[in-house]
């Protein structure tokens, strides 16, 4: 028999899938009853791949082969700016003013880190560490609401005294390549597992070549995100997370995939909560970007400043927010990253004040403490 690399990888094991629905408190009213999706790409999504600039020399010496692959079929948009090419209906949200990329953006934290720079994107704070997030802080603020994490288990940015539920899709449609990378070169040690191992991986790669589903996992959380939210007793802020971010080899063929999973994400939502979409601003980030050049492995190593993403039909969008500081050689922070030039908590505060209507003096002293000297990113939110 053979077995599937999902098979091979849970053969043996027992499994309990939670499938019982999450209740919610009653959502507490609103001038424009909002939702907000905050959604975090786990291990640092190279924005300059994601959105490329196809007639900058600067780009284009930096990114040699890799930017080619990024520029091939991309969407232009304004600015200089292109979609990546598996960006094709955030291209159209683009279109319909729905879509806003948010160049140059970064917590606070500064080094690179996955897990310390996740932490601050996470707790809202300057720096790592702490034990609470801003999304439960911000729970605290909407009264009477509730939060929704689409995890296994609870992450920091809902961890705090207020109301916030988990609820786990199924599993992953595959597993993610990048682990498959890994764990190949142990099973390769072993003589009988090895090529088992092997003959599963080549077994579902061929899967995927003939068509099969490439959604992915994360398609089926922001699905499951909308169903919730669109209910009359609905969350009014849900968390999304998805891994497999960090590309230090084979990017192009990576990135294709995954912005093509982050691109499924987002008409998932729709689709599923086509009802609450004009009411709706999803923010997709992720812990920082990535080196500005090309590595010796075709990928791009940890870096600085990334990029972000708002989706939605509350989102102020066709155009792209925050300041470009340029790739030139002496505008790199540390002749290595894009230099971050906005403060993600500021992106947030703009967000949470115009579309949740958090009062100014909330998310600087309590959702995001210390924060008063952060300035607040206007006019992300239609009409605010």
């Amino acid at each position: 028999m053979s077995l599937s690399r999902r098979q091979f990888l849970m053969a043996g094991a027992a499994a309990s899938l939670v499938t019982s629905l999450p209740k919610f408190a009653l959502a507490a009213t609103s001038p424009n009853d909002t939702r907000l999706v905050v959604v975090l790409l786990r291990g640092g999504l190279d924005g300059l791949h994601a959105l490329p600039r196809p007639n900058d020399s600067d780009y284009l010496r930096l990114r040699g082969a890799l930017g080619e692959a990024a520029i091939k079929d991309a969407h232009p948009i304004d600015g200089g700016f292109a979609l990546h090419p598996s960006l094709a209906f955030a291209s159209q949200l683009y279109a319909a003013k729905e879509f806003l990329p948010v160049v140059a953006v970064a917590p606070p934290y500064r080094e690179r880190s996955h897990f310390e720079a996740q932490d601050c994107v996470e707790n809202g704070t300057q720096g790592p560490g702490g034990r609470n997030g801003w999304m439960n802080r911000c729970v605290q603020e909407l009264g009477g609401s509730s939060g929704l994490a689409i995890t296994a288990v609870m992450p920091l940015i809902m961890r705090g005294n207020s109301t916030t539920t988990t609820w786990s899709p199924p599993l992953a449609h595959a597993i993610d390549p990048i682990l498959m990378q890994h764990l190949q070169v142990l099973y390769a040690r072993d003589a009988v597992l090895g090529p088992a191992f092997a003959h599963a991986g080549a077994d579902e790669s061929d899967v995927t070549a003939k068509g099969g589903d490439k959604r992915g996992h994360l398609a089926d959380a922001m699905g499951a995100a909308a169903h919730f939210m669109s209910a009359a007793d609905g969350p009014r802020i849900a968390f999304v997370e998805d891994t497999g971010w960090d590309t230090h080899y084979n990017e192009a063929g990576i990135l294709q995939r995954k912005l093509s999973e982050l691109d499924s994400g987002l008409q998932a939502f729709k689709t599923a909560g086509d009802a609450i979409w004009p009411r709706t601003a999803i923010v997709v980030v992720t812990e920082f970007g990535r080196t500005a050049a090309v590595n010796g492995t075709n990928g791009t190593d940890h870096g600085t400043g990334g990029v972000a993403f708002l989706a939605g039909g509350a989102v102020n969008g066709g155009r792209v927010a925050g300041t470009w500081p340029g790739l030139a050689n002496s505008q790199l922070n540390e002749r290595r990253d894009l230099l971050a030039t906005s403060d993600m908590r500021g992106m947030f505060k703009g967000v949470l004040e115009s579309h949740l209507r958090v009062s100014a003096a909330a998310s600087d002293a309590r959702v995001f403490p210390a924060s008063t000297d952060v300035a607040v990113m206007r006019g992300l939110i239609r009409n605010s």
